[in-house]
């Protein structure tokens, strides 16, 4: 057992999809959390300095002791992992390989769309665990640049973003896929005006929920679950305080055992 905080991070809001996920989990775990608004979006970013601001916030968090890190930003997923794991000693999870496994039990067609930002698309990492898994699924990737500010806005339920989501979604249709990764914790938040567009034939994989699942796995075969019986607050720093992020956070995850701070890198 183990009582250490458990750290996630994001480049903004997004990421407490997936903090939501694992207190639902496992409402026991400390959680700290790390949403670097000041520096967003990540997906807009080079692979260089998506990794650079990643090495950054995981420095950061690692003064807090933690036991593990959930990488909950799939840019970031996607290029920082090997460089977060050979720099520091704690396990690093992230949101690539638990939403692939979803979407390869998902599919029946194995036809799968991923949307997510321009270098979560552009990169890799999707093609190569799917095809790990299976080598017959067929990926079909649009980038989704307008979903992360909408989200950011608080514009999920907006007009706005059922005509974007019909702008983008709309080519994934026609390559008939029965399953689309939310590749973007931001995502979640547009899962219904989605839901609406790509109509309910097909499956939405949600990586926050898959994250969750595999955390809890690996902490359990670790033996680093929490001994604790009492669900405990969550700490949240933010590199820019925004209103926006308090509404957005007590949406998520309510008012009461949420604690958020400004936080210095000193980059």
């Amino acid at each position: 057992m183990d009582n250490r905080p458990i750290a996630v991070f994001d480049s903004g809001i997004g990421g407490l999809t997936v903090v939501k996920q694992i207190r639902r989990l496992m409402p026991n775990e400390k959680i700290i959390y790390f949403g670097d608004t000041a520096r967003l979006p990540y997906g807009s970013k080079s692979p260089e300095t998506i990794v650079r601001y990643a090495l950054e916030v995981a420095a950061f968090l690692s003064g807090f002791d933690i036991k593990i890190l959930v990488v909950a930003c799939n840019s970031s997923s996607s290029y920082s992992i090997d460089a977060l794991r050979a720099k520091f000693d704690f396990p690093v999870l992230g949101v690539i390989e638990p939403g692939s496994e979803a979407a390869h039990r998902a599919t029946k067609s194995k036809r799968v769309g991923l949307i997510g930002t321009y270098a979560t698309v552009q990169g890799k990492a999707y093609d190569r665990t799917l095809s790990g898994i299976d080598r017959d699924i067929k990926l079909y990737k649009k980038a989704c640049p307008l979903f992360v500010p909408i989200v950011e806005e608080g514009l999920y339920n907006h007009p706005i973003a059922r005509q974007a989501a019909e702008m983008y979604l709309t080519p994934l249709l026609t390559h008939n896929i029965d399953t689309l990764i939310l590749g973007c914790t931001h995502y979640p938040l547009l899962k219904s005006t989605i839901r609406e567009v790509v109509g309910k034939k097909v499956r939405l994989v949600d990586s926050a929920q898959s994250t969750a699942r595999l955390l809890h796995e690996v902490l359990e075969q670790k033996d680093l679950l929490s001994a604790s019986k009492k669900q405990k607050d969550i700490d949240i720093f933010v590199s820019d305080v925004q209103n926006k992020f308090h509404k957005v956070t007590r949406i998520f995850l309510g008012k009461n055992g949420v604690n958020i701070n400004k936080a210095d890198l000193n980059v």
